[in-house]
């Protein structure tokens, strides 16, 4: 590590002194060598260090001795048998204390590659300054295995920030973000250390218009448990992380792959106009899979216009049909270079184009064939639209000629559902900007004081409790009327009027279906106390009785708290459908019903709102507007609220009725 890191800072053209330490040595790599950090003949700005984790410790108290302002760390700073408290917690008290800025510990360090600093003490590839894309990861291999095994990926700052001792993710990015040369950022993320801060980085990214794509690990329980194991990390709950990356437009990929090359699009072509994806081929069975990838993917194909196709059709050979996606190779002959190049320039001056490329496999070896990149070239400068030329198989990023296209602005990519994902992405973002969201609904600023006092009490609000709270900021809950005792029944049933739904109101009972807690369709005095019997018999006598809903389609809205971004909004299909299919989506309160639209129509059982087998369409606006109203009453009591489930909310083809809410003070272990 210690050769490797002397040898990165020469390599990335370092213009400043450097000074090795070790001693053993007299010269390392035609430099002076000095036996200790005392004996340097001025302070350094920067302390590389390239040793175990038993001398670390004192290697650190060396350098704030003579008041070094910064550091790398690569080592583990795990000790067996270690004392208490352990060596990464002396260190970070040490540090906090001194007040030194350090990458690390257990990470690969940084490439500075536009100012020359390389601060990593592994194998390199060279980096050309100035770079236009930043590299943040937690995973030291998920910094090093993208930006040096494709040339194609211009960094301008990768860092690899491992345990964070003293700079946290949310801080690089802030820095990355100032840099006149980044055109997107990439996250390799396991946890938001400073989550304030972070949401604030994220919003300075949306101010400047620079896209971020994030790979966030933990998505299960078990890759949650091997973060903390591996760096220190407590994997945030990823619903939080969806609900985050949603309201701040973050592009989510799955994997490494994709992150490189939604990364090298985002760097070379954002941003895109509105329309669809236009493709040419030279095979029809793999434009057919293209649509077939497409769909899957979520990427819209544009519609070519009436003009277009003509054209079209004045070029191609009669047997093909003159649509996008496009095969424009039958019979070959000698025109078919100016046969191919017209037609993918023809699409892409299409109204409906927001982006082309020309899906043409590699040669041989896996070079590409000039010919290609005639095609996409004069598509692009006729058009002025972004164009990429992408193979269906796996090719090489290091190719002269690969690298040279990608980085004049017209990308060479391999792998179709690879390219497909960087274009969902592409469009996802470019939609994202263009979103115009109202603010979020007020409350009332009454119920907003009585109720934070009320919840400061220890325990649950039941159903009532519940439905009052909810009531009392203006949302349609069902009318409910509370019993005790079986003399109670001829009242309540005379307030609500039948069919009736009697339930259990005994504290202690969360899910009453479970419990045998819920009789619905009561019609009757005598049904009713024959029910309020075996009820009471059961669980006790207190209940609730509600006139029966109209009829629509169940929903569920909720609440709940994560560990390090705080509140969370759910929204989806509710009933059982809630617990059985898990259709549901998560935002951060508060937002408005346009938010809320563009949750429920990304939901899978979304058509059952249009009304199916002849029954009325349910008003998702009411509903939306309902959810809006709801993410400010959770936003607004986020310090006294720990959980709600309201399940179901009725939508009906008009309005729809809250009938069931249960909701969980912070303080009800108190």
């Amino acid at each position: 590590m210690g050769e490797w890191a002397l040898k990165n800072l020469l390599k990335g053209g370092y213009e400043g002194s450097i000074y090795p330490v070790n001693p053993g040595y007299d010269e390392l790599q035609d430099l002076r060598c000095f036996p200790d950090l005392g004996s340097l003949p001025e302070r350094p700005d920067l302390v590389v260090f390239a040793v175990g984790d038993q001398r670390i410790e004192a290697a650190l108290d060396a350098a704030i001795a003579i008041g070094v302002p910064a550091a790398v760390i690569m080592s583990t700073t795990i000790i067996d048998d270690d004392g208490v408290p352990p060596l990464k917690d002396r260190l970070q008290r040490k540090i906090n204390a001194a007040g030194i800025v350090v990458c690390g510990s257990n990470c690969m360090g940084f490439y500075n590659v536009r100012d020359h600093v390389w601060a990593c003490g592994f194998d390199s590839a060279m980096h050309e300054a100035p770079g236009n894309i930043t590299l943040l990861s937690h995973s030291g291999a998920g910094m090093s295995g993208i930006i040096d095994c494709d040339e194609r990926v211009r960094v301008n700052l990768a860092v690899s920030t491992g345990n964070e001792l003293s700079v946290t993710m949310d801080e690089y990015l802030d820095f990355a973000l100032d840099l006149p040369e980044t055109r997107a950022v990439g996250l390799f993320i396991e946890t938001a250390r400073n989550p304030k801060g972070f949401r604030a980085a994220l919003e300075k990214a949306n101010q400047r218009h620079i896209p971020v794509v994030a790979i966030k690990v933990g998505k299960t329980e078990k890759a949650a448990r091997l973060a903390v194991s591996h760096s220190g990390a407590i994997a945030g709950n990823d619903a939080a992380y969806e609900a985050l990356f949603d309201r701040f437009g973050v592009q989510r990929v799955l994997d490494m792959d994709e992150l490189a090359t939604t990364l090298i699009l985002f760097a070379e072509l954002h941003p895109v106009a509105a329309g669809g994806l236009v493709t040419l081929h030279d095979s029809g069975g793999e434009r057919q899979l293209l649509i077939d990838l497409a769909d899957e993917a979520g990427v819209p194909l544009a519609d070519l216009g009436k003009e277009t196709v003509v054209e079209l059709e004045k070029i191609l050979d009669p047997e093909l049909p003159a649509v996008n996606p496009l095969d424009a190779w039958s019979r070959g002959g000698s025109n078919y270079e100016q046969q191919m190049t017209q037609c993918l320039s023809l699409m892409m001056q299409d109204d409906g184009a927001a982006l082309g490329a020309a899906m043409l496999n590699r040669a041989p070896d896996g070079v590409i064939y000039p010919i290609y990149l005639n095609y996409v070239q004069r598509a692009h400068v006729e058009s002025g639209k972004p164009v990429a030329l992408v193979a269906a198989r796996q090719g090489t990023g290091s190719d002269e000629v690969v690298v040279t296209s990608t980085h004049a602005g017209i990308p060479v990519l391999d792998s179709v559902p690879l390219f497909l994902s960087g274009v969902r992405a592409l469009f996802a973002y470019r939609d994202f900007l263009l979103r115009d969201d109202d603010a979020p609904v007020a409350v009332a600023e009454r119920a907003v004081a009585e109720w934070r006092s009320r919840l400061r009490l220890p325990g649950t609000l039941g159903e009532a409790g519940a439905l009052e709270l909810l009531a009392d900021f203006g949302l349609p809950v069902s009318r409910t009327v509370r019993v005790n005792a079986g003399s109670e029944l001829d009242e309540a049933a005379e307030s609500c009027g039948y069919p009736l739904a009697l339930k259990t109101a005994v504290r202690g009972v969360a899910h009453k279906s479970d419990s045998g807690g819920v009789v619905l369709n009561i019609g009757d005095a005598a049904q009713l106390a024959e029910a309020y019997r075996k009820l009471a018999s059961s669980l006790g006598p207190e209940a609730i009785v509600a006139p029966m809903a109209d009829e629509g389609v169940e929903m569920i809205l909720g609440a709940t708290r994560d560990e390090q971004l705080g509140a969370i909004v759910l929204l989806g299909f509710g009933g059982v459908l809630a617990e059985t299919l898990q259709d549901v989506k998560f935002a951060l309160p508060p937002f408005d019903a346009a938010h809320a639209r563009r949750c429920v129509d990304s939901l899978r059982l979304r058509p059952l709102l249009d009304g199916v087998r002849g029954k009325p369409a349910a008003d998702i606006d009411s509903f939306c507007d309902l959810a809006a109203r709801f993410s400010a009453i959770v936003d607004a009591l986020r310090e006294e609220i720990e959980e709600v489930d309201i399940n179901p909310v009725i939508v009906h083809e008009r309005g729809c009725t809250i009938v069931d809410a249960l909701i969980a003070s912070k303080r009800k272990q108190a």
